[in-house]
């Protein structure tokens, strides 16, 4: 059974690739009708937040991607890692070392000025003399000193990394005890049955001495998956300008969860020339040996494109409920279908969706100047007052109705019907754009109608 993970660090925003990775890790779990575990990696007491962690989990909770089981603090596993640490000491794999910090920036400096690599020269590896006063050891494991180190990554197919280059005796608890990132992850994923890791590539770096960890506890090694980065548009590191941001502001911005489920999906992976995935299909489909090994490039255009295909394929009842946070409540409006029938085809997410029906039920207060200019112009005021004698004599109910009214005034006025619709649209929108005149008029009803002719010619006659 494939037993998968996301382990953010609580220091900061779900960000859009932290959030791919979850994804990716989430997917294959289920393809494979595995577990998806979610890990709060929030050792690092000085920078952690409640509030980061609390948004994790918002953002997991309004994406629908369910954990598996209990989620897994590493802040309350201490005791386990004190376990393996003395566990390592006793079988002489692992050791103290008592190099002050002193002792150490002479090392590096001396490194630096042959234009060595700097690293721990081993000094206390073997060490069996009296230890210094006043120096709190930290603990560093026995890493391999020659030889290579293997990492057969599903991405990036087998990596060979040389001990003697990359590896010193790094060190797996500080002074104060507390154990170090390559160490713990090592311990957490093994205890918790991770047996397949995705993760960027940015942690390709990390693997070799997770490996080191692994052997020394006699763990099995879980197959690994680097993912490479997402670029912007000129394939440099995204920046919050770009996209880098916090995942739920992508909800406040209006994007839907499908939408942006979808998107990261086709960020570095694809399955033939298919761009639109239900998350069903997700699940049935995503293998990540088929993720691409160059970085993917972040397309604003190419979410706004899919989020509006989501909107215009969102039932209304749905539609109406999710636009609830963007002050727009029309799960009770009996107009509703009709309204957003005629907007969602418009716009590109909820929040432009959500303005554009405050467009249509507020009353202008404002007219754009360029709209007045061309519109309220020859007898256009008359034509409206004509419009208006027209609908207080009637009792229009569809958008029919109210179209038919208008082609009356045209008739008997013998105008063009871009006289009565431009001026009949800026004094019902106090703008030039927006859906059909008449379907904006079965909204509003009669009586806001004449209210908003009245209103726009008292304030531009």
């Amino acid at each position: 059974m494939v037993v998968t993970r996301f382990a953010p660090s609580p220091t900061g925003y779900l960000h859009i690739g932290g959030l791919r990775t979850a994804l990716f890790s989430y997917l294959w779990a289920k393809n494979r009708g595995g577990k998806f575990l979610l890990r709060i990696e929030d050792t690092d007491k000085a920078r952690n937040s409640e509030e980061a962690t609390q948004a994790i989990l918002k953002a997991f909770e309004w994406l629908g991607l369910e954990a598996d089981g209990e989620i897994t603090y590493q802040s309350q596993r201490d005791e386990i890692y004190a376990k393996y640490i003395k566990q390592l000491l006793d079988e002489g794999k692992a050791y103290k070392c008592y190099m002050s910090k002193e002792e150490l920036t002479e090392l590096r400096e001396t490194q630096m000025a042959k234009k060595e690599r700097t690293m721990y020269d081993g000094r206390y590896r073997d060490f069996d003399g009296t230890p210094p006063e006043g120096v709190a050891p930290v603990i560093r494991i026995k890493s391999p000193k020659t030889g290579e180190i293997l990492v057969k990554d599903g991405v990036k197919g087998t990596i060979s990394f040389q001990a003697e280059d990359i590896l010193d005796d790094f060190i797996i608890a500080r002074a104060d005890g507390a154990p170090t990132y390559n160490f713990v992850v090592a311990i957490d994923d093994y205890l918790m049955g991770i047996n397949e890791v995705i993760r960027g590539d940015d942690h390709l770096s990390n693997t070799p001495k997770q490996i080191v960890v692994y052997e020394a506890l006699g763990f099995t090694i879980p197959a690994f998956y680097h993912v490479p980065m997402i670029h912007n548009s000129k394939g440099k590191k995204l920046s919050k300008r770009d996209g880098a941001t916090d995942v739920m502001a992508y909800k406040e911005m209006g994007y839907t969860p499908q939408a942006l489920l979808n998107f990261l999906v086709r960020l570095g992976w694809s399955h033939g020339d298919q761009e639109i995935f239900s998350f069903e299909e997700m699940c049935k489909l995503f293998n990540p040996k088929d993720i691409n090994k160059s970085a993917s490039i972040y397309n604003t255009e190419k979410l706004d494109w899919l989020n509006s295909h989501y909107i215009k394929n969102t039932s209304n009842d749905e539609l109406a409920e999710l636009l609830t946070p963007y002050d727009v409540d029309l799960t009770s409006d009996a107009k509703k279908d009709i309204l957003l029938d005629a907007l969602k085809e418009r716009a590109k997410t909820l929040k432009e969706l959500a303005e554009l029906v405050k467009e249509i039920l507020t009353t202008p207060t404002e007219y754009e100047a360029k709209a007045i200019k061309k519109a309220f112009k020859d007898n256009a005021f008359d034509v409206l007052n004509g419009y208006s004698e027209k609908l207080k004599t009637n009792e229009p109910k569809l958008s029919s109705d109210y179209h038919a009214l208008m082609e009356e005034v045209v008739s008997e006025m013998e105008i063009g019907f871009g006289k009565i619709g431009m001026p009949l649209r800026v004094a019902l929108l106090g703008k030039m754009g927006g859906p059909n005149i008449d379907v904006i008029m079965e909204v509003i009803g009669k009586e806001e109608t004449l209210l908003r002719i009245s209103q726009a010619i008292t304030e531009n006659s």
